[in-house]
């Protein structure tokens, strides 16, 4: 472990969320976006459910399920100060996510991505993420001649390829478009053919194409493109005639996306990774949706607040993907 964390006793946890000026003591704006709780599974159920409505990020030592009010659960106090050193660098993204991860879930897919493109929106006008952009490296992308999604349609299957090789298939707005096109023609009345998507080159998709962060400078006409231009919906809609293969690193949009699908089969090289939280942002692909569906708000809250990569046995396990093919 880099450096001590405060870590609360039950005890000492339920004191301070029991006292009725809890939310004028706890809290991103208090100074206080992260707390922990040792023994997290034996705080009342009464307490803990108080977490829900506090702007912070709650974090319990605890076994795997054992504390479900909880937004991330570790195994000890060094993966707990992983989580809270991801916290404190963005602590208005990580506990924006977290919020998003309570209610998103539960909600139809319509609802919770409009709940994360609406909490993502915000994020774009805030200092976390005007910081990152001014780190960021400024490049210009060569003319793209060849289409960014193909298509290879039969009477019984449809395979669509990401084009991007040059940029690891890095999700751009004409990617976006032309996969939503597409998606729209197979979702026609009478259309049963299954649906292949894979990506060209050495990566299936590393994430948002980051030469177009920032480049919409009114974040409300950002939030209204995500909301009539997103690829999420569709996928879902198709994800019982979807198989999505991915290899190699997966990022971001990449995993967001590929997580609506019905079956998810990945090579021996692929890895999985939420950097959003880094950037002063959540996940805007979708990923607040898709995700907990398929591993839990827990497990998606300590990839997005940690932006650990994980491998494809540890993704197997989790249940983020369904096979592992050659």
């Amino acid at each position: 472990m880099n450096r001590l964390i405060e870590i609360l006793s039950v005890d000492e946890a339920a004191t301070q969320l029991s006292s009725v000026t809890a939310d004028l003591d706890l809290g991103v704006l208090r100074g206080s976006p992260v707390i922990v709780v040792d023994d997290a599974d034996h705080l009342p159920p009464s307490v803990a459910a108080l977490l829900a409505d506090l702007p912070l990020v709650s974090v319990g030592i605890a076994p795997p399920g054992t504390a479900p009010t909880f937004d991330v659960l570790v195994n000890d106090a060094e993966s707990a100060a992983s989580v809270v050193d991801g916290v404190t660098s963005n602590p208005t993204a990580a506990v924006t996510c977290c919020q998003v991860l309570r209610n998103g879930p539960c909600q139809s897919t319509s609802t919770g991505l409009l709940l994360e493109s609406t909490a993502y929106g915000t994020l774009q006008s805030g200092s976390e993420f005007s910081r990152w952009l001014t780190r960021r490296e400024y490049r210009i992308r060569p003319e793209e001649t060849e289409p960014p999604v193909l298509v290879n349609a039969t009477d019984k299957a449809v395979q669509l390829t990401l084009n991007r090789p040059r940029t690891c298939n890095a999700w751009s707005a004409a990617m976006r478009d032309a996969l939503v096109e597409v998606l729209r023609s197979l979702a026609s009345p009478g259309d049963s053919r299954a649906i292949h998507l894979r990506g060209n080159g050495a990566v299936f998709c590393s994430g948002g194409d980051l030469v177009e962060f920032g480049t919409v400078e009114d974040a409300s006409m950002g939030h209204l493109i995500r909301s009539s231009a997103n690829a999420a919906p569709w996928l879902d809609r198709l994800s019982n005639r979807l198989t999505v293969t991915v290899h190699g690193p997966s990022v971001g949009a990449g995993v967001e996306l590929a997580a609506f699908a019905g079956h998810i089969e990945a090579t021996g090289d692929a890895s999985f990774q939420l950097p959003e939280i880094s950037m002063g942002l959540i996940p805007g692909a979708g990923g607040t949706v898709s995700l907990p569906r398929r591993i839990g708000r827990q497990k998606t809250a300590w990839l997005c607040l940690t932006g650990t990569t994980i491998d494809v046995a540890t993704a197997l396990n989790w249940g983020l993907i369904d096979a592992v093919s050659g």
